[in-house]
């Protein structure tokens, strides 16, 4: 069976930002509220006119130049969004277009700030079964549009933006036997992914509109505490997971890259696995939440930095609203 190989990536950021001072000139907040709280310092929000499809888009075409694979060799594009540009079409129908893929399929996944995780899952298991060879995976959101900026409790956590990676088949023997890294004999690529839900709490995170329903888009809400308290669990028992599945322990891990909700569910997270924070990457301060963009961009921001090197093992984890939530263990 084969193996999937993230060898690219790339992400994107609108270019207006939004700072917790300029929130306080709105709402009934303060810095050092939405600080204390989240961890957050500002978020990037899209201009208008600019749609999800561009920030995927930009990002899509970022990740394709940093890993050298061209558009028209591309088999499937997997887009996970939760703020598409319309009910239908898929909005990666959209960027298959643009961004001049002539081949293959391409669609959307909506499973909010894990669908990451969940497209990652899903386009391992396209390679593995031999059925795609190369696969863009995309992360965008526009989650600006979809937040009550009268609700501090919800619009001082979001922002927009994009995330994007390359997947592509690569042998996994071969992997094993050229290359051999600290700790274990691994070889590189996606090991393994785990995704689960609980639909008994949808009333905890959700948007309370929808064309089904109300016929309107809606907005975001949600209960903090307990979805903190869920967070904090659920990802710590996946992460255990993932890493059992591969006979791996946590003090393997060279890089932990989680969903950037809020730094202290990071926090806890780390704190209950018991990864120090120097082995974290942390980029909510600077983006809030974005949803399904989060650990793309993250992640593209580490490699770019020069933290995230060849041969480190990292742990991708994510949970949103569903509930839903997952890891994937990568070999850099």
């Amino acid at each position: 069976m084969k193996r999937s190989n993230i060898i690219g990536c790339g992400s994107y950021l609108p270019e207006r930002v939004v700072t917790n001072e300029e929130l306080a000139a709105t709402i009934s907040t303060t810095d050092e509220w939405i600080t204390s709280r989240t961890g957050i310092k500002q978020r990037h929000v899209a201009a208008e006119g600019e749609l999800t499809s561009d920030l995927a888009l930009k990002a899509g075409e970022r990740a394709l130049e940093n890993s050298g694979v061209d558009a028209a060799s591309v088999d499937l594009l997997i887009l996970a969004t939760t703020t598409p540009d319309n009910t239908f079409p898929a909005t990666g129908t959209k960027v298959q277009s643009k961004i001049g893929m002539v081949n293959g399929a391409a669609f959307d996944v909506q499973a909010v700030c894990s669908g990451f995780i969940f497209a990652l899952s899903v386009a391992d298991s396209f390679v593995r079964t031999g059925q795609m060879e190369t696969v863009l995976v995309i992360g965008a959101e526009t989650f600006s549009r979809i937040l009550d900026w009268d609700d501090r409790s919800t619009c001082v956590l979001f922002g927009d933006g994009a995330g994007a990676v390359v997947v592509q088949a690569g042998n996994g023997d071969e992997n094993n036997a050229s290359e051999v890294f600290s700790g274990n004999n691994v070889g590189r690529g996606i090991l393994s992914t785990h995704l689960h839900s609980d639909g008994k709490y949808t009333d905890l995170l959700y948007v309370d509109g929808g064309p089904s329903s109300t016929q309107s888009v809606g907005y975001v809400r949600m209960n903090g505490r307990e979805v903190f308290r869920h967070a904090v669990v659920n990802l710590a028992s996946v992460v255990d997971e993932a890493l059992d599945a591969n006979s791996l322990l946590r003090e393997d891990i060279g890089w932990l890259v989680p969903h950037q909700a809020n730094k202290r569910i990071i926090d806890g997270t780390g704190k209950k696995l018991g990864i120090p924070d120097s082995k974290v990457i942390l980029t909510v301060d600077q983006h809030a939440n974005t949803s399904a963009a989060s650990i793309p961009l993250a992640l593209d921001i580490a490699v770019k930095d020069g933290r995230i090197k060849r041969g480190d093992l990292l742990l991708l984890e994510a949970m949103g609203g569903g509930l839903t939530w997952g890891a994937s263990l990568v070999r850099w």
